[in-house]
């Protein structure tokens, strides 16, 4: 019986897996091309015996056990049934320029009645929503309480490479360490996490994860609704599978091509509803999720306004009806609930029709206030468009075997260096094998770059802002402008966490 249930599990984790691919016969045929040790493997002629082997060398035996059936078709989610108002994060500021986080484990009431072990920032679960300006100089006093090692890592800040929170940087349990530096981007909503050698996926299941807002002079004139835990809420979405006792054992539902669950989180809330009033409201979507993507719709069809990628504002806001969210990226979107009949169940879902959150819409006092229709004045230079492409990533791989350009992440090699303040073209292509493939969230530390084509073509409009993660689609070439505007080492990788530990990551040195 268990060797039967060993070969069915290699049969669905073939398919699974089949998405980690890449490569690019021209990458030999530029000269100029930055190839540094980084080297060239083609595995797209491998049989499917070999394939499957390749993952069942070290993949755990679970990928049917958990319904892991498919990422085109991961297991379902629940729907929420509204029962518990949406917990907001406390907001932290500096007080005399310093803001102290700590990463810390302890017990949370997730799931009513029972404790589940959880780690959290600066409290048992998750973390809070950091606020800071620009060009604030500031210092993030990070304290490690946990019984094991751990970093801090601040996605989509643009920080020296020493304070960004990568491999290199692990703090022990019980050291603290300032981490220094001036606010040098525009608004946006970012985010921070653990990033840890081999232990980013489990330390974030278990609950690392918090918001950082940065606000500019823009941001504050141009009427968008702000009055936090009112018409301004953060919504961070995460999926997880709890045991029969309640807790979030991550080796046990371990997924090597990526870990997904079938109980929602927003904020660490199950089964949230979120009260608003009959007036605009503003949702920050943060996909913190190991590995799920997230279409997000309205049930009555109605159009919503995005206004922000991950870095910052788009240049107007931009009309659409649903919006899909890779690991790691971020959206500002803004909801009409004036126009919406209150006694009328309206609630966010995903493309399967599930409820993520329902609203309750009240009758209070109302801003109708319009938003300014520019809000930042961003865009592709012509120079940036005809930039030679400098250097190409060829993703591949399935499961542990997972790779860029054909090597696996070594802390100790540099793969690609770039000069400070230059803007260079990166290509990302996503390969499909014999499985068909998988999207891959690509995501760049220190960093918000620009999609400069998607296939040649334009990205559409509302990708047309800062970005530091990218959705590339099997068999998409995505090419990007990228510049570095600190020193140091940078971590380049898919954000699907367990892709990333099993060794689909780069380095890039900013000399």
């Amino acid at each position: 019986m268990k060797s039967k249930l060993l070969i069915a599990s290699l049969l669905v984790g073939a398919i699974i897996m089949g998405g980690c691919s890449a490569g690019n016969s021209e990458s030999n045929n530029n000269s100029n091309m930055d190839h540094s040790t980084m080297s060239s493997m083609d595995h797209s002629n491998m049989s499917d015996e070999e394939m499957k082997n390749m993952e069942g060398m070290d993949n755990k035996d679970n990928s049917m056990e958990n319904g892991h059936a498919s990422h085109n078709n991961p297991l379902a989610l629940n729907n929420s049934t509204g029962e518990n108002e949406l917990a907001l994060p406390p907001i932290i500021e500096p007080k005399n320029g310093i803001v102290d986080i700590t990463a810390q484990q302890g017990t949370t009431e997730i799931l009513k009645g029972t404790k589940t072990e959880t780690y959290g920032y600066n409290g048992s679960f998750l973390g809070p929503v950091i606020r800071i300006h620009k060009d604030q100089t500031v210092t993030f006093r990070t304290k490690n309480a946990l019984s094991e090692p751990t970093t801090f890592h601040w996605h989509g800040l643009e920080i020296p490479g020493n304070g960004d929170g990568g491999p290199h940087q692990v703090l022990e349990p019980g050291v603290t360490e300032d981490v220094n530096f001036t606010v040098n981007q525009g608004a946006s909503t970012l985010w921070f996490h653990p990033h840890p050698e081999g232990a980013t996926a489990e330390q974030v299941y278990k609950g690392l994860a918090g918001l950082i807002y940065i606000d500019d002079e823009n941001s504050q004139k141009i009427n968008l609704p702000n009055e936090y835990g009112v018409n301004d809420f953060p919504l961070v979405f995460q999926d997880r599978q709890f045991t029969e006792e309640k807790q979030l054992n991550y080796q046990a539902v371990l997924n090597e091509d990526g870990t997904i669950g079938d109980t929602l989180l927003i904020n660490g809330t199950v089964n949230p509803k979120l009260t608003v009033g009959k007036e605009k409201i503003r949702l920050r979507l943060l996909n913190g999720s190991n590995a799920r993507n997230y279409t997000f719709k309205l049930n009555n069809g109605a159009t919503f306004q995005q206004i922000a990628t991950d870095g910052g504002f788009l240049n107007q806001p931009t009309d659409m009806k649903e919006i899909t969210l890779t690991p790691g990226e971020r959206a500002e979107v803004i909801v009409d609930f004036s126009k919406m009949d209150d006694k009328t169940d309206i609630a966010l879902i995903n493309e399967e029709g599930i409820t993520l959150l329902p609203f309750k819409i009240e009758q209070k006092a109302a801003s109708t206030s319009n938003i300014a229709q520019k809000l930042n004045d961003f865009g592709v230079t012509e120079e940036e468009k005809t930039l030679p492409v400098t250097k190409k990533l060829e993703l591949f791989g399935m499961g542990t075997m997972v790779s860029i350009n054909g090597s696996q992440f070594d802390m100790n090699r540099i793969d690609f260096t770039q000069k400070q303040g230059d803007t260079e073209i990166w290509e990302i292509y996503n390969k499909p094998d014999m499985m068909g493939g998988m999207t891959h969230p690509f995501h760049i530390h220190g960093t918000q770059f620009k999609i400069v084509s998607i296939d040649g073509k334009e990205p559409p409009l509302n990708l047309k802002g800062w970005k530091d993660t990218v959705s590339v689609e099997a068999g998409q070439t995505v090419k990007l402008a990228v510049k570095f505007n600190n020193k140091g080492i940078y971590m380049f990788h898919c954000h699907v966490l367990e892709h990333e530990e099993n060794g689909m990551m780069g380095q890039v040195e900013v000399k």
